[in-house]
């Protein structure tokens, strides 16, 4: 008989669309062309642009207006979630001129001051579950408030996440039976003690498996690398 974690394994790495978050690609923070020629390296399907702190914003945005011409089929942009210093209005104002660019605008939950305010991204907006550091946007409970007032955004379910508040994985199953029909992609990576992504481990990938079964059409995007 294959151990249950072998019987697991290597489910992510073989998975259509895989995508690359640039978003753990430190070494080249700032380069958005090195950046998009690694996330190739992994997948030609998908990626995700991560601006993750404000200062990344105006790059990415310049780098976008080049009109860049990117195989992806599937392109998502993760908004700013650090050291945000510009009012709402002018942090959504810009992501609604990238949004026609792009596939996905991924949105935290907890850094919404006005969830109302970013209705002008209508279908583009995506919100991401968070992990268990943050005081909102964790659960059924305290997403289903931000979709109310935003009907059209759809859901990124982040497995990670959900192991970081529910070990049990039980969470993600409720998240993806209130919002499956918003679903748009997945982010995929295991996390250490402090919540940070780290590259996936067989132990999480064969937790997370019975979630990544109900979500086999939509990208599943790496937020650390493949081990």
């Amino acid at each position: 008989m294959v151990p249950a974690l072998l019987a697991e394994s290597g489910v992510v790495s073989q998975h259509h669309p895989l995508g690359a978050s640039t978003g753990y690609m430190s070494g080249s923070r700032g380069d958005w062309p090195a950046m998009v020629a690694e996330a190739l390296a992994t997948s030609p399907f998908a990626a995700e642009l991560a601006a993750l702190s404000e200062g990344e914003l105006p790059g990415l945005e310049a780098y976008l207006a080049t009109r860049p011409e990117l195989p992806f089929g599937y392109l998502s942009v993760h908004a700013p979630v650090k050291h945000l210093r510009m009012p709402e209005a002018e942090l959504v104002r810009r992501l609604s001129k990238i949004a026609p660019l792009v596939d996905a605008i991924v949105v935290h939950p907890d850094a919404m001051d006005d969830p109302r305010a970013y209705r002008v991204l209508g279908s583009a907006l995506v919100l991401e579950n968070m992990d268990a550091r943050k005081p909102t946007g964790r659960t059924v409970a305290e997403l289903a408030p931000c979709f109310a007032v935003l009907p059209e955004a759809g859901f990124c379910l982040d497995v990670a996440h959900v192991l970081s508040v529910d070990p049990t994985m039980e969470a993600g199953e409720r998240l993806l039976d209130a919002f499956a029909g918003r679903l748009r992609h997945l982010h995929v990576s295991s996390v250490d003690d402090g919540c940070r992504h780290v590259p996936l481990t067989v132990e999480h990938e064969a937790r997370y498996a019975a979630l990544l079964r109900r979500c086999p059409d939509v990208p599943w995007i790496l937020e650390a690398p493949l081990p």
